[in-house]
């Protein structure tokens, strides 16, 4: 397959994975993994869902990852871009009805100026700590998907993440979300991802906050907590050193996956913070390989936030993988699908 159709599927999926843990409501708001397995089953599997209006809108999440990936594909670079980025938020928030967006977003939209000067920064914090961030970003690993432009994916991730997340929990999440959809394409690894995230993006992100002199001093204080739970995650999963192999508890099914993400979470609630949405996409994608069921199984149907890791999760797995093997039903209906795939051509003729 083509790399255009990896786009194509990256972006696609990314919505099909979306409205499927977001459940119209449903599931995203169920703590219960082994709740949501037994209803899935309920509807015929996975396998027999039909993704499309009404029953299963796409959420907040794929609303303001078109918002990002639709302000890329202008073209647009520097502060210009991050201009028209936030526009497109202050316009996304306008089709949230039946969405659940989240308060931190809210508020953070409601901050934002665009078109005045530094008017897509708002004021840090202390509890921007949310997933809102990653699990729109992942479509800047799609625009700067080249190594060399790494400094410029982590600026972009960074700026648009803190429009509404200005806290490091929020907006790393931003940055691993976008870097690891880079590495996708780069065909790394998927066992040397976190390590990528630590030893190379990470860095480059604090220089970045630095060497733009804004709440620098907020953000170097809180900044631990991101590296501290990821660095805990890897070596959990004995992947610290990018080679492995994968340490896997023993039984390992939806109850017991419930246990782990709260573990991985700030407040018991798996994949709502930034640390630990692209957390727990990324321990789906090292389980599932390029089984799809087996994926949502892990990253969609799960007690907490599971729009939010679905969304990445899939996001990552179409570049990976493309379409092959996933029901049309999943997402050939799916609601924002034309606008998902054309924001998917243009991001890829841009960054070719």
């Amino acid at each position: 397959m083509e790399k255009l159709e990896h786009y194509k599927a990256a972006m696609v999926l990314s919505g099909a994975g979306d409205a499927l843990g977001y459940g119209n409501g449903l599931l995203e708001f169920n703590m219960s993994g082994p709740n949501i397995h037994q209803m899935v089953k309920e509807l015929g599997g996975l396998k027999n869902i039909k993704v499309k209006l009404p029953e299963w809108p796409v959420s907040d999440d794929t609303v303001l990852h078109l918002a990002t990936a639709e302000g890329l594909a202008t073209g647009k670079t520097g502060e210009e871009l991050l201009h028209e980025i936030a526009a497109r938020y202050v316009e996304g928030m306008k089709d949230m009805n039946g969405r659940a967006p989240g308060a931190t977003t809210i508020e953070g939209v409601t901050k934002l100026k665009p078109g005045v000067v530094g008017g897509y920064r708002v004021p840090y914090n202390p509890t921007g700590g949310g997933c809102g961030a990653a699990m729109r970003s992942m479509c800047i690993g799609l625009r700067y998907q080249k190594p060399n432009q790494l400094s410029t994916l982590v600026a972009v991730a960074v700026e648009t993440g803190r429009m509404t997340h200005h806290h490091p929990t929020g907006f790393l999440g931003a940055v691993a979300a976008a870097v690891f959809a880079a590495y996708a394409i780069q065909r790394r690894p998927i066992l040397m991802w976190g390590l990528g995230l630590m030893q190379e993006a990470l860095p480059i992100a604090k220089r970045f906050v630095q060497d733009q002199g804004f709440a620098v001093a907020e953000t170097e204080r809180d900044w631990g907590y991101f590296s501290d739970k990821w660095q805990g995650y890897l070596d959990l999963r004995g992947i610290s050193d990018g080679v492995g192999p994968v340490v896997w508890p023993s039984p390992y099914g939806p109850a017991e996956r419930d246990k782990a993400y709260q573990s991985f979470s700030h407040s018991g609630w798996g994949g709502s913070s930034g640390h630990d949405a692209p957390m727990i996409a990324l321990d789906a994608l090292l389980a599932a390989g390029s089984d799809w069921e087996e994926l949502m199984s892990r990253a969609a149907f799960h007690g907490g936030d599971s729009d939010s890791t679905a969304v990445i999760a899939c996001c990552l797995w179409g570049l990976l993988y493309g379409t092959r093997g996933v029901p049309k039903g999943n997402y050939s209906k799916l609601e924002y699908r034309d606008r998902l795939e054309l924001s998917a051509v243009q991001l890829y003729a841009l960054s070719h």
